[in-house]
C-alpha cells in the first residue's frame, strides 16, 4: 500500500476531530428538549392518576350514570362528524363558484386582462390620501429621512411609474414578504424564483381522502422546469378510535409534496460547506466538503415522510415540523388565497395579531459556503419550515 493510501486510511479511522462542528451543541439542545417533554409526560400521568382515583371514589350508581353520559357523548360526536362532512361538501360546492373570480384575478395579475371602467366602478382612488401625501412631501423632504436602501427602492418605484408595466409585478412575492408567517420561510435566494410565481390555486378533494391541494403556478424561469409545484394535504373527519373524545372537526393528518426538477446549479435547497479537520496524533489539517440542506422556502415541497403504520410514533422534531407545515398549508388555503389582494396591500394584516419573533435560537455560522450544482438529496426528508407563531385558526390543522 502506498504512503498516500496509508495516510488516507489513517484519516478515515475514527481519529478525526472536527474543528468547527455544531453537532454537539445540537445534541445538548435536543437532550434539554427531551427532559422537558419527559417532565410534561410525568405531569400528565399524575393528572390521569388523580382523575382515575376520583372516579374510583364515586358510588357505583354514579359510575354507571357517568358511563351512560359518555356513551351519549360518543353518539353526539358521531353526529358532529357527519355535520362536518356536510360542511365540507357545501364548501366544495361554493368553491366552484369562486373559481371564475380567481381565474379573472390571475389574468389581471399576469397582464392577460386589462380591467375595464365597469370592472373598477365604485373603487376609490384614495385621492384624499394622495393629496395629503403631496402636502407632507411639499413641507418635508422625505428622501432626506430615508435610508439609502429605501431611497433606491423609492427611485425604482418612481421609474416603474413611467414604464409600460404588465399586470401586477411581484404580486405573490409581495404577499409572502408582508405576512410574517410566510416571510420567515423565504430566504434572499428564494426571492428571484418567487418573482416567477404567478398564481396559487386551491383544489378541494371532495371524497376520500378528504383534503385539499395547493398549486403554485410559475412562469418559465431559469431555476426549474416545473410549471406547477403542488402540496397535497389529506384530512379525516372521523373520531380517533383510541381517543374519540378528542374529536373537534376535520383534521389534517398527512401531507405530500412534489419533486422539483431543478436546473443544473440552481437548486437553492442544498449547499456545500467546507470544514477543517485536524488529525489527533499527527496534527495535520485537511479540508473536507459535504452537501447539506439549505434554508429555503422550497423545502416546503419536501415534507417528512410518514409511515403507513398508524401506530408508528413520530419523533419530536418530525412532530414539530408537521404541525408547522399543517398550519402554514391551512393558512394559505383559508386566508391567503381567498383574500390575496388585501394581503398584497396590507389591509388584511390590520385585523390580525402580530406574530412575535423567537430570538432564542442563534444561526450557526458555516465556513466558506458555495452552491452545489447538481446534488439531489434523495434521502433528505426534513423541510425547512418556520415555526408557526401567534394565534392560528382552529379546527383544521391538528396532528394526530
Amino acid at each position: 500500500m502506498s504512503s498516500e493510501q496509508d495516510r488516507a486510511a489513517d484519516v478515515s479511522n475514527d481519529d478525526v476531530e472536527s474543528v468547527e462542528d455544531v453537532e454537539d451543541e445540537n445534541a445538548d439542545s435536543n437532550d434539554i428538549t427531551r427532559q422537558v417533554l419527559r417532565q410534561a409526560d410525568v405531569l400528565a400521568a399524575i393528572q390521569g392518576q388523580l382523575r382515575q382515583e376520583m372516579m374510583n371514589a364515586m358510588p357505583p350508581q354514579v359510575k354507571r350514570r357517568i358511563k351512560a353520559l359518555k356513551k351519549l357523548q360518543l353518539e353526539a360526536t358521531d353526529i358532529e362528524s357527519k355535520f362536518y362532512e356536510e360542511v365540507h361538501a357545501l364548501e366544495c360546492k361554493y368553491h366552484k363558484l369562486y373559481q371564475p373570480l380567481y381565474t379573472k384575478r390571475a389574468n389581471v395579475i399576469c397582464g392577460l386582462h386589462e380591467p375595464t371602467d365597469e370592472e373598477i366602478a365604485g373603487m376609490s382612488d384614495d385621492e384624499k390620501e394622495d393629496e395629503l401625501c403631496a402636502d407632507i412631501k411639499a413641507k418635508v423632504k422625505i428622501e432626506d429621512l430615508m435610508p439609502p436602501k429605501d431611497q433606491k427602492a423609492k427611485e425604482e418605484a418612481e421609474n416603474m411609474k413611467n414604464k409600460d408595466v404588465q399586470g401586477v409585478p411581484e404580486f405573490w412575492l409581495t404577499i409572502f414578504k408582508n405576512v410574517a408567517l410566510l416571510s420567515e420561510m423565504v430566504e434572499e435566494h428564494d426571492e428571484p424564483i418567487l418573482k416567477h410565481l404567478i398564481d396559487i390555486q386551491v383544489i378541494l378533494l371532495e371524497k376520500n381522502p378528504m383534503g385539499f391541494v395547493l398549486e403554485f403556478h410559475f412562469s418559465p424561469n431559469e431555476y426549474f422546469s416545473n410549471s406547477v409545484l403542488t402540496k397535497e394535504y389529506e384530512m379525516k373527519c372521523t373520531p380517533d378510535e383510541t381517543e374519540p373524545f378528542s374529536f373537534e372537526g376535520p383534521e389534517i393528518y398527512k401531507c405530500k409534496g412534489c419533486i422539483i426538477d431543478w436546473c443544473k446549479g440552481k437548486n437553492v435547497t442544498v449547499k456545500t460547506i467546507k470544514k477543517k479537520q485536524k488529525h489527533k496524533s499527527r496534527g495535520s489539517v485537511r479540508t473536507v466538503t459535504r452537501t447539506v440542506q439549505n434554508d429555503s422556502f422550497f423545502n416546503f415541497f419536501n415534507p417528512p415522510m410518514l409511515s403507513d403504520d398508524p401506530e408508528a410514533e413520530l419523533d419530536d422534531d418530525t412532530q414539530t415540523l408537521l404541525t408547522s407545515d399543517f398550519e402554514i398549508g391551512h393558512y394559505i388555503r383559508e386566508r391567503i388565497v381567498p383574500r390575496a389582494v388585501l394581503y398584497f396591500t396590507g389591509e388584511a394584516l390590520e385585523g390580525e395579531e402580530d406574530y412575535e419573533e423567537d430570538d432564542s435560537e442563534e444561526e450557526d455560522e458555516e465556513d466558506e459556503e458555495e452552491e452545489d450544482e447538481d446534488y439531489t438529496p434523495a434521502n433528505n426528508k426534513k423541510p425547512n419550515l418556520a415555526a408557526a407563531q401567534g394565534q392560528m385558526p382552529q379546527g383544521d390543522c391538528k396532528q394526530q
